[in-house]
Formats: structure tokens, sequence, C-alpha cells
């Protein structure tokens, strides 16, 4: 595992690592937690250059982090990569244990059903689904009693759009999987929740929300406050789940989508 940046060694009260926190909702919900006094490891596929950026950013503002790489499809890494966080939290904070574990990766894929391919379906399964559900069994033992995970959904498990099929069926397994989380981690003291977010503003998926007007007109005119979401409704919603007074939310699915389609 590369170490893309880390902070010199300190003690945190609250570590939360966040996968896919270099670009996008991740790296929101990263500059977010960093804001509340949370240290943060994220992770990166390839975008190692992103991934410092975001560690710059967040050290220029007072916190404390640094940045892993981690292939989200490649679930035979993920005991290396559990070693590597080990050493990080010891390294980097003097900790044995992280806070909150927010599973965000993933990656986008447009096309209908006759459209999708076998090696494309597969793909998506393994960064969405299978990568949450070992990358979580993976880190479980470093996560803190009390803790938090936050998994990644999205309104598309709720409502349907043409061309989104499979990766809004892999979403709808981790709102699944989420519950069932929350119900064998409960003994621990461990709160499970879903966040779902709608169509946001960034470069995920090409950036069609961001950049496509006439898209972008269409979802403001879907969307009960009349705008299509940006990242900060959802890195400032993920930050404030993992807050102490929020603790007793669990095993639930929270759209964060201003309305959409209600």
């Amino acid at each position: 595992m590369n170490q893309a940046s880390s902070s010199p060694a300190a003690t945190s009260s609250r570590i939360a690592l966040v996968t896919g926190g270099s670009r996008g909702l991740g790296k929101n919900a990263a500059l977010h937690l960093a804001r509340d006094g949370v240290g943060v490891i994220l992770t990166y596929v390839s975008n190692q250059q992103a991934a410092e950026q975001t560690v710059a950013e967040i050290e220029a503002g007072g916190g404390r982090a640094l940045a892993l790489r981690l292939d989200l499809g490649d679930s035979r890494s993920f005991a290396a990569f559990a070693d590597v966080v080990r050493s990080s939290l010891r390294d980097s904070w003097g900790a044995e244990r992280f806070d909150y574990l927010i599973n965000n990766g993933g990656m986008g894929m447009h096309a209908s059903i006759a459209e999708t391919t076998e090696d494309v379906f597969d793909q998506l399964s393994n960064v969405h689904l299978k990568g949450t559900f070992f990358l979580t069994q993976a880190l479980l033992p470093l996560i803190a009693d009390g803790g938090r995970i936050i998994n990644t959904s999205s309104g598309l498990a709720r409502f349907s759009l043409p061309g989104y099929a499979a990766y809004a069926a892999m979403k709808g397994g981790i709102e699944v999987l989420s519950r069932y989380m929350a119900k064998e981690f409960g003994a621990r003291g461990i709160a499970v929740n879903t966040v779902a977010p709608g169509a946001i503003e960034t470069d995920f998926g090409g950036g069609r929300v961001r950049d496509n007007a006439e898209l972008n007109a269409f979802v403001a005119s879907q969307t009960a406050l009349g705008r299509a979401g940006r990242p900060d409704d959802i890195g400032a919603a993920i930050a404030s789940l993992v807050k102490t007074e929020n603790g007793w939310i669990n095993a639930q699915r929270i759209e964060i989508s201003g309305g959409m389609f209600v």
C-alpha cells in the first residue's frame, strides 16, 4: 500500500476512514469531518496527486489527515490494507482504533439493461457491494466500540431512471447490507446507517448533472427544493450523522436529495 501523505504523530479524539476521499462527495465529507476536529484517513485508487491535495487542504485548515491507496475492486488486498491502517493509526495518531468508517468509494455507469455487459456488471458488484462487505469485514477489528459506519447508496435505489439498473441494484444491496450490519454490530454499540444522495453537481458519471444544463434543469424541476444537490449538502449531512448527539440514529436509510421525485 502506498501512503500519499501523513501528519506528524499525534493523538486525535476521533478518527474517520473515508473511502474515495480524494474527490467528489468523499472529499467533501472528509473536509467537513476535519472541520469538526475529526482526524481523517482517506483512500484513493490512482490519483495520488488529488489525494495529496485533499490532505494538504485539511492540514491547511488545522486538521490531520493521511491518504492511502486502496482498490475497492480487489478484495484480496483488504487484509494488507487493514495492516497499513493499523500501523498508520499508531504512527500518525498514537491510536489503536478509528471511530468512523465512511464507505463512499465507487464508480458510475450509465447503460440500459440490454447494453450492460457482464464485465461491467461484475466490476460494479466488486466495487460497490462486494467491496463494501469485505472491506468492512477486514476493518471491523479496528473500529472502536461505539463507533459509526455510514454506507453510501443512491436515490436511484428508490426511484428508477433508465440506464441505471445495474448501478442501482448494487445500491439496493447496500441498503439491505446496512441493516444487517446494524443488527450484527449493535452489541458493540456501532451504529450503521445508509445515506442516499440524489443528483449532485460533481464530476461523478462524467459530471453529467454538473455540466449538462438541460439535465441540471430537469433535476431541479423534479426536486421539491428547486435545485440539484451540491457536494456540501452531502458532506455536511455525513459529518452530522457521526456526531455524538445523533448516536441513536441506527439502521436507517437517509435520503439526501432535497425532495427529488416526491
